[in-house]
């Protein structure tokens, strides 16, 4: 493939990248939001769309935190890079397009999550990575570890550490170089922590999904056993102890606790925590004295109404008010998200480089927030498969755009290359996106795309394998890990998505799509074929 940019011309790039954002949370992806609409927090990334564009079909390959990552970075799928789910190995000696940026001039940089491992070595010229908490690392007093492998305790709230120290690279960096700066936020990740000024006010005025009640008939029978419910991450019940000295609910991170001791088992806890720092926020007395002064209340109001069996155990009434509870603590993260692009593009603009600086915002993947009754991702559905990308490059890109042409996380690389004017090595298994900033989809663009989950057993799903059209979708989970579950074999789905665009009408036995599940069968062995995957 042919660079389409000079090197004179080379731009900055600045990528911008979240955990587990859904779209339905993004107001570039959701025009009719109003002024008013309880989702609408993002004023700075839909700058970004409107400055440029957004893309209203793009996907990931494998919709978990590692593999999104190893795709991103390699442009491969994730049988080709090695990380298939979030406890592989990450080759560091593999192919990847920043260490491609730095051979060719260009100063690199990564601060914030990583989470495969190890940590990063010759992948940049420059990283500060986040550690702790199994990879994630904490909202509040995160550990990072720095460029020499030191590890330090960091105060302040994770979003805005992260930024603090992408803009002190930036402004600190090489400027005779263009520059890669890849920030990168543990937010909206579970459990979801918000910065002590974006704790909303409790209000019970969030949309919730059409399907939040839905019970899989004649849909695949794993997903009828997923542990994936929203039935309460962040569930008031593990908040009863709140604000007594001495107590501590190890399923609840959320709540500090100094006395509590390595090997103390907690309430409701059915295993020994080693590191309770892991489900701790470690909270200054400050913070502690706000974070009580803000919750105790709602908490207070909530057991009221469940003592007078307004919120009784399997009502509906109390799974809407767990979505209500959790969507405004997730709704505070994003907004600290936004808020922080903000103060990244005031950079651009403070140091004149605006106009040379490609600007990204995505996220690893999408995110299910109720619908189908679930939270988490790992799925084949819209919801989880879907991630964002919304893009700004001023001269490069008319802005308002709304592209749908199918992208995926294995296109970055190639597309970051291409603009830097470096020849896509060919192992590469994306495709540049320059030819579609023009607003046009070429003749020769995919026209489906190719999804594979691997992690079994992880919220009781099994693998998951996808083909999605620009239409339609066919839907294949197998491989239990668990022996009962796995004999249950293949379930497959298949999705009308003009028509059913909830995915609540599984088509694959209906007569009249028979031709249609051959064809997404054909086109399953297509894409196998084409991305070199073996058969299992």
């Amino acid at each position: 493939m042919i660079a389409s940019v000079q090197a004179d011309e080379r731009p900055n790039i600045l990528f911008i990248f979240s955990d587990d954002h859904a779209l339905k949370t993004i107001g570039a992806y959701n025009p009719e939001f109003t002024a008013d609409n309880p989702l609408n927090v993002t004023p700075n990334i839909d700058r970004i769309a409107e400055e440029g564009a957004v893309f209203t079909r793009s996907f990931c390959t494998n919709s978990i935190c590692q593999p999104s990552r190893a795709s991103i970075l390699t442009g491969k799928h994730s049988h080709k890079n090695g990380v298939i789910s979030n406890g592989s190995k990450w080759d560091p000696s593999q192919l990847v397009f920043p260490r491609l940026l730095s051979e060719n001039g260009y100063q690199t940089a990564m601060i914030g999550k990583w989470h495969m491992h190890p940590t990063p070595s010759t992948e940049f010229d420059y990283h500060k990575t986040l550690t702790g908490h199994g990879g994630q690392g904490r909202y509040y007093q995160p550990s990072f570890i720095n460029f020499d492998g030191e590890e330090v305790v960091e105060q302040g709230f994770s979003t805005d550490l992260i930024t603090d120290y992408s803009i002190e690279w930036m402004k600190n960096r090489d400027k005779t170089k263009p520059f890669l700066m890849m920030c990168q936020y543990k937010a909206p990740h579970t459990n979801v922590v918000p910065a002590l000024r974006h704790m909303r006010e409790f209000k019970e005025d969030i949309p919730v999904p059409d399907n939040f009640f839905d019970t899989f008939d004649g849909r695949s029978e794993y997903m009828k056993n997923t542990w994936m419910s929203m039935h309460g991450v962040s569930a008031p019940e593990v908040l009863k102890t709140i604000g007594k000295e001495g107590t501590y609910d190890a399923e609840n991170y959320m709540i500090p606790n100094p006395d509590f001791k390595p090997g103390q088992k907690g309430r409701n806890n059915r295993r020994t925590v080693k590191n309770p720092a892991l489900f701790m926020v470690p909270f200054t007395a400050e913070e502690r004295k706000a974070w009580h002064a803000h919750y105790d209340p709602i908490n207070e109001d909530y057991f009221k109404r469940r003592e007078s069996g307004e919120l009784a155990d399997g009502t509906k009434e109390l799974s809407l008010y767990r979505y209500q509870r959790y969507m405004n603590d997730y709704l505070g993260c994003v907004q600290g998200i936004d808020e922080n692009v903000g103060r990244l593009l005031q950079f651009l603009e403070d140091e004149g480089l605006a106009d040379n600086t490609i600007v990204v915002y995505s996220s690893d993947q999408g995110f299910l927030l109720g619908e189908h009754g679930l939270t988490d991702k790992r799925t084949a559905y819209e919801e989880s498969m879907m991630m964002p990308f919304v893009i700004r490059w001023p001269g490069h890109i008319t802005p308002g755009q709304r592209n749908e042409s199918i992208i995926q996380n294995i296109d970055y690389s190639a597309t970051f290359l291409d603009a830097a004017g470096i020849e896509v090595p060919e192992e590469i298994q994306g495709r540049s996106m320059l030819p579609l900033f023009k607003g046009e989809t070429p003749a020769d663009w995919r026209k489906s795309l190719y999804y594979h989950y691997y992690q079994t057993g992880a919220y009781n799903l099994p693998k998951i394998e996808a083909v999605r059209s620009e239409r339609y979708k066919l839907i294949r989970g197998y491989g239990h890990k668990n022996a009962k579950l796995a004999e249950i074999g293949e379930q497959w789905e298949l999705f009308d998505l003009e028509k059913d665009p909830n995915e609540m009408t599984n088509l694959y036995n209906n007569p009249e799509y028979a031709s249609v599940r051959q064809q997404m069968k054909e086109e399953l062995d297509n894409m196998r074929e084409k991305y070199e995957v073996e058969a299992d």
